[in-house]
C-alpha cells in the first residue's frame, strides 16, 4: 500500500530512508478511515499489520492481512487497500528495490502475496526495530538478507541457491571474524564483507552464526562494548568513549552497553573501584 494522505484525525504516519542498501523507504502508519485507491509502486512492498487488518485487491483478486501474516506486494502490479476493521489498522511497511528481490519473483508474489509464517513475521518486526536505530545498519542489513532468503524460499521453494546458502562453512566464518576484528571501530558493511570474502550475502551471515552461535553484528557490538569498558575504567567520559569505539553516538553506546553489561556506561564508570598504586 502506498503513502496516501487523509485528514489529520485519521492518520499517524512516519517515514524515513535508512542507510541500508535496497531499502527505498520505511513507512509506519495508523489509519482509521483512509482507503488507498488503485495505484502501483516501482518498489516491492513488504507489509506487516500490528493492529486491525487490511483488505486489498491485487491483480483483480481480493486479499487480507490477518495479524500473523507477512504480505509481499510486487512492483508494477496495481493494488488498493482499506481497513477491514472498524477501528482501522496500524502497519509497518518496507519498500525494497530490485537489488533485494528480483523480477522473477513477481509472478509468484501475485499468486501468493500473503505469507503465514510466524518466524518471518517475527524477523520483519525485528528488522523494523533495527532500522529505527542509527548505527545498527549491519544488523538491519543482515536481518534483511535472511528475510529475503526466506521470502524466496516461500515463492520458489525448489530454488537451489537458497539451499546452497545453508551449508556450514567454518573457513568463511573465520575469515569474517578476522575482518570484524580488524575493523572493530570503523565497522564493515555487508556489501564490503561479501566483496572482500567473495561470498554470497545470506551464506556469509548464516555461516558465521552457525560457526560461532552469534550473528556478525552481535559479535561486532560485543567487541566494541569490551573496548568501551576498558576506556570507562580508565576514567574517560561516555561521550568520548562512544566516539572512539565505533558507536554512532552516546545513546547508541548506552543501548548496547546496557544490553550486554546490565547497566548504562555512566553508572558502570561511577561504581567501578579505582586501583591506586
Amino acid at each position: 500500500m502506498g503513502t496516501g494522505k487523509g485528514s489529520a484525525e485519521q492518520q499517524d504516519v512516519s517515514a524515513w530512508r535508512p542507510r541500508v542498501r535496497g531499502v527505498v523507504e520505511v513507512f509506519h502508519a495508523h489509519f482509521t478511515e483512509y482507503a488507498y485507491p488503485m495505484h502501483v509502486h516501482e518498489a516491492w512492498t513488504l507489509l506487516i499489520v500490528d493492529d486491525g487488518a487490511v483488505r486489498y485487491d491485487l491483480d483483480r483478486h481480493e486479499h487480507g492481512t490477518p495479524h500473523d501474516t507477512v504480505s509481499l506486494l510486487p512492483p508494477h502490479v496495481p493494488h488498493n487497500g482499506s481497513a477491514a476493521t472498524p477501528h482501522g489498522f496500524r502497519k509497518r511497511v518496507l519498500y525494497l528495490d530490485g537489488t533485494r528481490l528480483g523480477e522473477d519473483l513477481i509472478g509468484p508474489a501475485v499468486d501468493s502475496p500473503d505469507l503465514r509464517d510466524p518466524v518471518l513475521r517475527l524477523r520483519v518486526g525485528q528488522l523494523h526495530t533495527a532500522l529505527s536505530r542509527p548505527g545498527d545498519e549491519l544488523e538491519a542489513d543482515s536481518r534483511l538478507t535472511l528475510i529475503g532468503e526466506r521470502l524466496r524460499a516461500h515463492l520458489r521453494p525448489a530454488d537451489k541457491d537458497v539451499a546452497d546458502t545453508r551449508r556450514p562453512d567454518p573457513s568463511l566464518a573465520r575469515r569474517l571474524r578476522e575482518l570484524l576484528d580488524e575493523r572493530v571501530v570503523q565497522g564493515v558493511t555487508l556489501d564490503e564483507a561479501t566483496g572482500l570474502l567473495n561470498a554470497h550475502r545470506a551464506h556469509l551471515v548464516r555461516a558465521f552464526s552457525t560457526a560461532y552461535g552469534i550473528a556478525p553484528h552481535q559479535y561486532l557490538m560485543s567487541r566494541r562494548v569490551d573496548r568501551a569498558r576498558r576506556l570507562l575504567l580508565d576514567g574517560r567520559p561516555p561521550g568520548e568513549v562512544a566516539a572512539v569505539t565505533g558507536f554512532y553516538d552516546q545513546s547508541h553506546l548506552t543501548r548496547h552497553f546496557r544490553k550486554l553489561v546490565g547497566v548504562p556506561p555512566g553508572r558502570y564508570a561511577r561504581t567501578a573501584k579505582r586501583q591506586w598504586w
